[in-house]
């Protein structure tokens, strides 16, 4: 990493640190001007502060142009009483969720049972789950979006795979450039495999790995941007322990190079580049000079909306997620405010391909009470001519032996739902049925079948609140509504608007085959490079 790099970064973290010990709502370094931070109208306001919102920030800032990122969820530095800023999966408190009295985990139960979530104070905590009927998609709040609530895991998709959903796009300038630029400032890392043969912390991948090669199945390491000399120093005791305390799906208190370590930080070092938290944007509209509009709501930590301020923009970078982008897009066009819209916004929404289920071990197969939060290995039958699958070997870190393998598998599932606009709720509406799910099961049944089969066991049928086995009404890994190509140009221009662009999993039409934030990263590089040269020239 460059030193100038390094310096932004380090500069970054102190105005984090400094917001978060005084409160504020407003994150900048100390080089942004009082009049930047205040003012009404930006040259660049980016959407959101997830992964392409974060890349398209920095490139920004490094750019010198003035930018502001408005995120609808708080800034997540500040200790609680007891000492830490995220909660645990296994006593999860206030800051697990966004506004809600209850934790909505993946894991419903376990023999039958809820044991797993847990009554809540509303607070605008850290995760949400938005319900659509037959789909919930899980989405971070927060500085760093995604990144706090994710499983670190950090893959490259597959070559020929990324061709057949992008075929425009020029995969020898991803594979050369882009891919190995998000990896480098990402801090994507792989885990030392000696060390994996030992540890404790990974004995339940282990296992699940001797299951898979007497199905025939090949198992993979998986890069992560959690830091894996971190990890193998919280199994030796010398640091405190966050994947090993069971943090994963509620913020990760140590070893996690989430993106306001990262990116984030390096954007706010440039000193272009201001955060303002807990703003919520509404409506954006086109003024007759050609700049935007955008309506933002501030709330304080009850949700009570405490203002609606407007801000004004020359060129707008669309990074809410597929959610939030999409329907930005869906309400502007349907209410008039952006009449041109295509036809495309809200179309070609996919889940990534995403169900989670479980098998019941035999009682010599012990998974382990230490079980590491961030998955490092996965069954790849991608290549399966008929139901291709990448399955992520998953914990399921209760602090107790529970004989389980849980897995959470990608699927290439070709079925799309679609956004409207729900008028009455001035929201956008997600229409997927439980039907369209049905390829995604039968493509993981198919390949862990073969693993019951070869080792004599079972799925379990307790873990979803129900009799089911495989839990796919859920989905980590959102894509689609403003697809390259379709709704945008081939770099993310919004058509028939100047100066409006999308810049994160919106653009990908459903599915990635792997986790898909590293690809929504690359991405973004691509796209930004490209506005930067021929758009601000």
């Amino acid at each position: 990493m460059s030193s100038a790099l390094s310096r932004r970064r380090f500069l970054g973290v102190a105005a984090l640190n400094s917001a978060a010990a005084l409160g504020l709502t407003t994150v900048s370094a100390p080089g942004a001007s009082a009049a930047q931070r205040r003012a009404g109208f930006s040259p660049a306001v980016v959407i959101g502060t997830g992964y392409g919102a974060a890349v398209t920030a920095l490139r920004l800032g490094e750019a010198g142009v003035p930018t502001v990122m408005l995120e609808m969820g708080r800034l997540w530095d500040t200790p609680a009483d007891d000492g830490t800023v995220f909660s645990g999966m296994l006593a999860p408190d206030k800051r697990s969720m966004w506004f809600k009295t209850r934790t909505e985990a993946p894991l419903a139960s376990f023999l039958w049972i809820d044991v797993v979530n847990r009554d809540i104070e509303r607070y605008p905590g850290v995760l949400d789950r938005v319900g659509f009927g037959d789909m919930s998609v899980y989405v971070g709040r927060g500085v760093g979006g995604g990144s706090l609530v994710n499983g670190a895991m950090a893959v490259t998709p597959k070559r020929d795979y990324f061709e057949e959903i992008l075929p425009e796009v020029d995969a020898d300038e991803m594979y050369r450039t882009y891919f190995p630029r998000a990896n480098a400032a990402l801090g994507v890392n792989r885990i030392d495999p000696a060390w994996f043969e030992t540890c404790e912390s990974y004995k339940y991948a282990r296992v699940s790995r001797r299951h898979a090669d007497r199905a025939g199945l090949t198992t993979t390491f998986v890069p992560s941007v959690y830091d894996f000399d971190y990890l193998r120093r919280e199994e030796a005791g010398e640091v405190p322990r966050s994947a090993l305390a069971s943090e994963v799906i509620y913020g990760n208190n140590h070893g996690k190079r989430s993106l306001d370590k990262t990116y984030l930080a390096a954007a706010l070092g440039t000193g272009n580049v201001t955060i303002r938290t807990m703003s919520e944007v509404r409506a954006i509209r086109r003024q007759p000079d050609g700049t935007y509009a955008l309506a933002v709501r501030e709330r304080d930590d009850t949700g009570a909306e405490v203002a609606t301020t407007e801000l004004g923009a020359r060129h707008l970078f669309l990074g809410a997620g597929s959610l939030g982008s999409t329907e930005l897009l869906v309400r502007a066009r349907e209410t008039g405010a952006l009449p041109e819209l295509s036809d495309e916004v809200g179309r070609c929404w996919g889940t990534n391909g995403n169900v989670m289920f479980g098998r019941a071990n035999h009682v010599w197969d012990v998974t382990g009470r230490t079980q590491s939060g961030m998955p490092a290995l996965g069954i790849d039958a991608w290549d399966d001519p008929e139901h291709p699958v990448f399955a992520e070997i998953a914990p399921m870190p209760a602090g107790l032996e529970l004989w389980v393998s849980l897995y959470l598998a990608i699927t290439k599932n070709p079925e799309r739902g679609h956004f409207s606009y729900d008028a009455a709720t001035d929201s956008a509406r997600l229409h997927w049925s439980a039907d369209q799910g049905t390829p995604t099961i039968a493509a993981a049944k198919a390949l862990f079948d073969k693993v019951n089969r070869a080792n004599r066991t079972i799925y379990r049928h307790d873990l979803f609140g129900d009799t089911r086995s495989f839990e796919n009404r859920f989905t980590y890994h959102p894509l689609g509504g403003v697809v390259l190509g379709r709704a945008t140009d081939l770099h993310g221009r919004v058509r028939g608007y100047p100066n409006l662009y999308v810049t994160d999993g919106s653009l990908i039409p459903g599915s990635t085959g792997v986790n898909p934030f590293v690809t929504i990263t690359a991405l973004a590089e691509r796209n930004v490079e490209r506005v930067l040269a021929e758009d601000f020239a």
